[in-house]
């Protein structure tokens, strides 16, 4: 590009006020003398490119080249002229001077390859001359690699999952899976994020450009549970994790003999002794332990969350150990040196677990429970504690470790008091004589089928209402979306906001009927249900996850509310909202002493929970 250059020396007083009355003149700066040209030339060169940048809006297209134009023959060195060549070329194409649009936006990427808004314009005006390839060309390099553009992606919806951005995540994921399919983290968070935002189908290779046998066994340990009621299926996701994220390790801590303690020596190991749901459940059980046959020894990686429940996990060891700034490696020898008797993991395959310490073996018998609803299948994992309505035993063979059955329900509990606020059905926006379907578990346990199954119910009892809770906008607004569609009021489909524990608690005795979710049922809510006495209607499945509601009503006298496939599920629901003396007689079984008797008997549990540890110190399984 031809500009011209003048000398420039320091600029006199009123130059501006003068420059900005050229530009007002007749003509614009276009309309300068040629013996005011030197005094042009000098006065716009003395401005700052940011001043040069804030006078493009306010000249017309002919007098911003002019500017630009001057000032780069004023300053060609400066550091920021990339930016005047950009203004450049945009003024240049805009009058229709492609060629040399071309050459300014070509000095602007010579100053700053990365400023990709020029290499946008570059090949649109390459584009507008015919030269076609050439602005293909620009185009392709302007863009990072694929590696780098699917490392890109992937941490973008890390970032946004993060942050809750759930649909902006899941973009991000699905753009990294089209570079590169074969990334079994990012499909695991992919397929969750689609669980958590009621996206159906979940499995969708088409939308991913991932075969959906790779999005089935890369689906995550936790998203397996509530996409599949199989537990070979889920035991074969939980292994492709473990292979790929728990190496072995180096060596067998603990003596294959055990050892011989006068007190059996119990430690538990967990990520969650914070306020969580575990704590709440296992936090009564730690403290009524036999101190004179067993001494509890607590493996922390938990967060100091500074709340009660979590100082009272800790009171209840006799030896807290923290471990969360370990390594795997450390933590076991820790353990090791402790001669721990029986590791009980709490964690399983959730957020936060060291399969790692587990894997250095560093107690001769290690368990598995409570944490994760499945099959864990390390091979340092000698049993998975569980009861034989969870895991029945003609199915015992399709899990990894063993199950362990205890006797009676399989799920701790906390017997102690509870305090329930005073709550009302107008103050949680619920009508006061309609019936009061609800589920209050997290969406990502909701499948197309299970609501279906709602929407059935729900039409089929004039006056009813589905009580959810709210998880999310996502969610909300697609489960939202697909009432309507099928025909419902959308004043019928209620979501209840997040509250306080105790609060949460006292609400759900507002409802009626608790319709449970399949193949993953509610646990501690399901046990909470009950407590405050909400009956709550299951349908038992095959896996241990999908069998969990049934073991907790079969242990507190209502195996009547167990249905045995969907249009069971469906039946009852519809005839129990028609029945009010039978809903009557389910509120006054859960009224009387039935939880206190079954799942809320504490003490009872500990010493079946005793028996157990005792049975497989005695019989550990064979290596």
């Amino acid at each position: 590009m031809n500009i011209a250059v003048f000398p420039v020396p320091l600029p006199l007083p009123g130059d501006e006020a003068w420059l900005a009355a050229r530009m007002r003149a007749a003509g614009g700066l276009g309309s300068t003398p040629p013996e005011a040209m030197p005094r042009l030339a000098r006065t716009v060169g003395a401005l700052s490119s940011l001043r040069i940048l804030a006078l493009f809006a306010e000249v017309g297209d002919g007098d911003r080249g002019a500017l630009a134009q001057l000032w780069l023959g004023a300053n060609p060195g400066a550091a920021d002229a990339y930016a005047v060549w950009f203004n450049l070329g945009v003024a240049l194409l805009q009058k229709g001077d492609g060629a040399q649009a071309v050459i300014a936006y070509g000095n602007a990427l010579a100053l700053k390859p990365d400023l990709h808004e020029a290499a946008v314009n570059l090949g649109l005006a390459l584009e507008a001359q015919g030269k076609r390839d050439e602005a293909l060309a620009t185009w392709r390099r302007a863009l990072p690699d694929e590696g780098t553009r699917r490392v890109l992606h992937m941490h973008l919806g890390r970032m946004l999952e993060d942050d809750g951005k759930l649909a902006q995540a899941a973009a991000e994921l699905r753009a990294s899976l089209r570079i590169n399919p074969e990334q079994p983290d990012v499909i695991q968070h992919w397929v969750h994020l689609r669980q958590r935002m009621a996206v159906w189908p979940v499995i969708d290779g088409a939308d991913c450009a991932v075969p959906e046998a790779a999005l089935r066994r890369h689906a995550g340990p936790l998203g397996a549970l509530a996409l599949f009621d199989d537990p070979v299926m889920q035991g074969e996701v939980a292994s492709a994790w473990i292979a790929r994220k728990v190496p072995a390790a180096a060596a067998r801590l603990a003596p294959m003999q055990g050892y011989r303690h006068e007190r059996l020596r119990i430690g538990y190991l967990s990520s969650d002794f914070c306020r969580h749901a575990m704590s709440f459940l296992i936090a009564e059980v730690l403290e009524r332990h036999d101190r004179d046959a067993f001494e509890v020894f607590g493996y922390c990686a938990s967060p100091e969350d500074g709340s009660e429940l979590r100082a009272r996990v800790v009171a209840a060891f006799d030896h807290h150990v923290l471990i969360g700034a370990m390594d795997d490696e450390t933590a076991a020898r820790r353990i090791r040196a402790d001669e721990i008797d029986i590791l009980i993991d709490l964690n399983g395959l959730t957020r936060g677990a060291r399969m790692g310490v587990l894997r250095w073996k560093p107690a001769p018998v290690q368990a598995t429970y409570l944490g994760y609803i499945g099959s864990v299948p390390l091979p340092e994992l000698d049993w998975l504690i569980c009861d034989s309505v969870a895991i029945p035993p003609e199915s015992a063979s399709l899990y990894a470790p063993a199950p362990l059955a205890l006797e009676g329900c399989y799920q701790a509990n906390d017997s102690r008091p509870i305090d329930l606020p005073a709550v009302s059905r107008a103050a949680e926006g619920l009508p006061d004589d309609g019936f009061v379907f609800c589920c209050f578990s997290h969406h990502y346990k909701i499948t197309p089928e299970m609501f279906a199954a709602w929407v059935r119910i729900v039409a089929g009892v004039p006056g009813s209402v589905l009580w959810l809770v709210d998880d999310g906008e996502a969610s909300r607004g697609n489960l939202a979306v697909r009432w309507e569609a099928a025909g419902l009021a959308p004043e019928r489909l209620i979501f209840a906001p997040r509250v306080d524990p105790a609060h949460y608690r006292a609400r759900m005795a507002l409802g009626d009927l608790f319709l449970d979710t399949t193949p993953y049922n509610a646990g501690t809510i399901a046990s909470d249900a009950l407590r405050v006495g909400l009956p709550l209607l299951t349908l038992a499945g095959r896996a241990f996850a999908a069998r969990m509601a049934a073991s907790l009503l079969t242990a507190i006298g209502l195996p009547e509310l167990i249905a045995g496939d969907l249009e069971d599920y469906v039946a009852k629901a519809v005839a129990l909202s028609r029945d009010a003396a039978a809903m009557q007689a389910l509120r006054l079984h859960l009224a009387g002493d039935a939880w206190a008797r079954s799942l809320g008997d504490t003490e009872g549990f500990t010493r079946r929970l005793e028996a157990a540890y005792r049975r497989i110190r005695l019989a550990p399984p064979q290596d």
